[in-house]
């Protein structure tokens, strides 16, 4: 969107009015797309915060209670429908730890999601996460010395995930296999 297009949309009644009706019904429906999908407009559009907030927690509320439920069940999330939703909060949950150097935290929700999720290539992505976690790498020296941030992902379900590397990282998690079974056999607890 271009500045005109953008300005049109966030004084455009008719445009905010159905924002304000999907975000509600979103809500009350627990419809963790449709809450995405405004969301995303919302901080697109730069809206009120207090409602991109609102929106955010209900996600969270949302995914933490289905991941629960999966995890209970054993059951493995894919990267298609709402299971892509719950993966992705959750996942931005545990960013967002890691952005404050809560790395503990960060290292419990990633080492739940290696546990729950159904694809080789995010799972590897989420070990080497959980690895530089171990290793307290801040998310900024993590961008600056292994991120690929000019590559774009294969699959469209991988935007939501840091998925590029400047090295490979196969070798990288074989180099430091170590130090990942050992968070994994401290972590093991949180799946009991």
């Amino acid at each position: 969107m271009n500045k005109e297009e953008l300005h049109q949309a966030r004084t455009n009644p008719d445009f905010l009015k159905y924002l304000e009706q999907t975000r509600k019904d979103a809500i009350e429906l627990k419809n963790i797309s449709a809450m995405y999908e405004v969301l995303d407009s919302y901080l697109i559009l730069d809206l009120q915060e207090d409602k991109i907030n609102e929106l955010y927690e209900n996600i969270l509320k949302l995914s933490f209670e289905k991941i629960e439920e999966f995890a209970g069940k054993k059951q493995k999330l894919t990267l298609e429908g709402d299971e892509l939703f719950y993966i992705r909060s959750f996942y931005e949950h545990a960013i967002e730890k890691w952005s404050y150097e809560n790395y503990d935290g960060a290292k419990s929700l990633i080492f739940i999601l290696t546990q729950i999720v159904d694809d080789k290539q995010l799972l590897d992505t989420l070990n080497v996460h959980l690895l530089m976690c171990s290793l307290n790498i801040n998310l900024d020296e993590f961008y600056e010395k292994y991120v690929d941030i000019n590559s774009t992902p294969e699959k469209e379900a991988y935007e939501y995930f840091i998925m590029k590397y400047k090295i490979d990282i196969e070798e990288l998690l074989n180099e430091k296999k170590d130090v990942l079974e050992k968070e994994y056999k401290n972590l093991k607890h949180l799946m009991d």
